[in-house]
């Protein structure tokens, strides 16, 4: 057995491919995007290291193609989910006690793994059954997923570096235990390196797993898991059960040996898992760990003082980028009126730019939505601008539905502050401009803190550093990642740690230590060389 104190060397964030012509890498991710196309994917679950095929089938189309179909799932049932917390609970012990560095070097590896021989794979996938572009799957399923697994192995080391002190006579320790159960993984479609992370980040630092993915992103979810497999995990740490969400979440949320939630996803479901457990708070072994990143409103306020071009650039990236299904993408925007001209002149003319479509053709920066729900949701908001008083369509507000789920950016003005466009989650291409009085600056910074319950992402756009300390201070609590003239979306692992408050999550910051300490449950340890002989005291000498 290995006696030597182990360290894992800060790791730099993986470098982003750009995807050039000519190049290796879009040679070879255009080659895997028409190798996936030609075969159906069989997705069964995967149950304490063997795969499970119910027969009761979904279904995954592309949303970009609704005859393109990529896979075929099996979806978990009462026996199964049952089959999954026992399979999770046997591998607990064994999983436990392993030492951490053999914990950490499966992930590791498979970082690796993603890195280079399946760095095509995990991004065509993403691609074809999400409706990203080649540079958003390259950022979001290979650079932050990568990231995310170097990082962590890193940040459970340092956690675990961090001891008490120890005076003469005495070693005083501190052991970074996993919980005491199993934890609950409920992962979203819009994010590849999200999916990964939620099972993960707890599975490294010694709990068992149950991975509900979201259906709609069940395609790269099952590459993943079968890149974990080949990285050498152990079978039961992470158990892959794809399936309705509530008959999953039914079974799982009261059990005694839940011990966490890492979730990502809507802020209804997550107050409905935290009431949920709030119910059965007297039946389990342990109060569980509740992680949550829900929805956000998120915010651009541009000052008096501000640059125009690097707005418009802002607005369009923050707002249109992977089809605004970012929960830190723009879609509320406070204007003042003495640059509103020139801002909403260059704001339409970029975004006139921007071509739409296929995932496959590189030059399209927008792509199709997830799918037929959502794309009824985005349609509505922009059905309802349409015939408001109090808003008119800029630019875009046109949709179809014929082939894919294809929403043109739009651009919505209006003037009312709390109008529905301005305070309600989108989550799709449509971004809402409020113009102010420039002399109302630090009464729209409150309205923004107010207008919505979500407190996830924002930023401010000033050459005026009073505008931004005022912005900081006013809207402390509106924003978990607030930017400075920047669009308030791109965080980065060990970078911007990414979490809200509010109606948007706990705010246990993914992509740092807080959110590894999370799944951890320390134990303080003291051992004393010469123990007492005497239990009396100096002070007990005189009366």
């Amino acid at each position: 057995m290995s006696n030597a104190y182990f360290m894992i060397e800060k790791p730099e964030n993986e470098p982003i491919l750009n995807y050039r012509e000519g190049s290796r890498e879009k040679t070879e991710v255009k080659e895997k995007l028409q190798e996936l196309k030609k075969e159906v994917m069989e997705i069964p679950l995967i149950v304490g290291g063997e795969e499970i095929k119910t027969g009761n089938m979904g279904k995954r189309t592309s949303p970009e193609d609704h005859n393109l179909l990529l896979a075929e799932y099996h979806k978990a049932g009462p026996g199964e989910i049952e089959k999954a917390i026992q399979a999770a609970m046997e591998a607990k012990e064994t999983w436990a006690h392993m030492p951490w560095e053999e914990r950490a070097a499966i992930f590791l590896k498979a970082a690796d793994l993603i890195a280079g021989p399946y760095r095509a794979t995990i991004n065509a996938a993403t691609m074809l059954g999400q409706g990203k572009n080649i540079y958003q799957a390259e950022i979001d399923a290979a650079c932050e997923l990568i990231d995310f697994l170097r990082f962590n192995a890193y940040f459970m080391s340092e956690i675990m570096k961090e001891q008490p002190h120890s005076p003469d006579n005495t070693w005083n320790r501190m052991d970074y235990r996993p919980l005491d159960g199993f934890v609950f993984a409920v992962t979203p479609f819009n994010f590849t390196a999200i999916a990964g992370n939620l099972p993960t980040a707890p599975a490294m630092a010694g709990n068992t797993v149950i991975w509900k993915p979201a259906s709609s992103a069940v395609y790269s979810a099952y590459l993943f898991m079968k890149i974990l497999e080949e990285a050498g995990l152990p079978k039961g740490v992470i158990n892959f059960l794809p399936g309705s969400g509530a008959e999953i979440g039914e079974k799982i949320l009261p059990h005694k040996d839940l011990a966490g939630v890492h979730f990502t996803g809507s802020t209804k479901t997550f107050r409905y898992m935290w009431e949920t457990i709030g119910k059965n708070i007297s039946g389990y072994r342990n109060y569980p760990r509740i992680v949550g990143e829900t929805g956000g409103k998120d915010f651009v306020v541009v000052h008096p003082s501000a640059d125009i071009r690097p707005i418009a650039t802002a607005l369009v990236r923050g707002a249109f980028e992977y089809q605004g299904q970012k929960c830190s993408a723009a879609s509320r925007a406070y204007v003042p009126k003495s640059l509103w001209p020139k801002i909403k002149e260059e704001f339409i003319s970029l975004t006139k730019e921007l071509k739409v479509g296929s995932t496959e053709d590189f030059r399209n920066f927008v792509n199709p939505v997830i799918d037929k729900e959502s794309f009824e949701k985005i349609i509505s908001y922009i059905d309802f601008a349409k015939e408001s008083k109090e808003a008119s369509i800029l630019q875009g507000g046109t949709y179809d539905d014929a082939k894919g789920y294809f929403v043109d950016p739009t651009i919505i003005e209006t003037s009312n502050p709390r109008f529905k466009t301005m305070v309600e989650e989108i989550f799709g291409p449509v971004i809402t401009m409020y113009v102010y009085e420039d002399d109302k600056y630090e009464e729209i910074l409150h309205e923004c803190d107010q207008a919505t319950a979500y407190a996830l992402t924002g930023s401010v756009f000033a050459k005026d550093r009073e505008a931004v300390i005022k912005a900081q201070k006013v809207l402390q609590q509106a924003a978990g990642n607030f930017y400075i003239n920047d669009k308030p979306t791109g965080s980065i692992v060990n970078q911007q740690p990414f979490g809200g408050a509010r109606a948007s999550g706990t705010n246990d910051k993914a992509g740092s230590k807080m959110n590894m300490l999370r799944w951890m449950s320390a134990r303080s340890i003291k051992e004393t060389y010469a123990a007492p002989r005497d239990y009396r005291y100096p002070f007990m000498e005189a009366e």
